[in-house]
């Protein structure tokens, strides 16, 4: 009986610990993000794919618009005029949990950010990339950050 009490007492040790170490990020979900995420995937033919950009995401191309997100750098150091942003922070994994892997889009800033693990916001000329090459899908160009 004592071993079946030590036994439960530890598991509930190590799930407080568990559950302490879990970050909690702030949801960045906007209207713009929102949109963002209708692209879609069609199969064309066995084996080849094409990104569906609906008229209302289409609709944001070449306009300027606002983004909250989380920096994701793309090369080493500490201050960044490229770089990805996500409405998850770096450290979750896109790829657990529920639900997809999020949208990221592709930043140039009008000139260097440092790195932080916290939420920015950023104001840019946002451009969709609809050409079915490698680069990225979303682009945000002439950024700059806002408050």
């Amino acid at each position: 009986m004592k071993r079946i009490l030590m036994i439960i007492v530890v598991c509930c040790i190590s799930l407080i610990n568990v559950q302490a170490q879990v970050k909690v990020h702030k949801d960045m979900r906007t209207a713009n993000w929102n949109l963002i995420g209708l692209r879609y995937e069609k199969q064309i033919e066995p084996l080849k794919w094409v990104s569906i950009f609906p008229p209302e995401l289409m609709a944001l191309h070449n306009k300027t618009i606002e983004l909250p997100g989380y920096i994701y750098p793309t090369k080493v150091g500490s201050k960044f005029s490229e770089f990805l942003l996500s409405i998850v922070p770096i450290e979750s994994c896109p790829f657990c949990g529920t639900g997809d892997i999020p949208s990221m889009v592709e930043v140039k800033m009008l000139a260097p950010l440092p790195f932080t693990e916290k939420p920015i916001k950023i104001k840019g000329k946002f451009v969709i990339n609809n050409s079915g090459d490698n680069r990225s899908e979303f682009f945000l160009l002439d950024a700059k950050q806002v408050q």
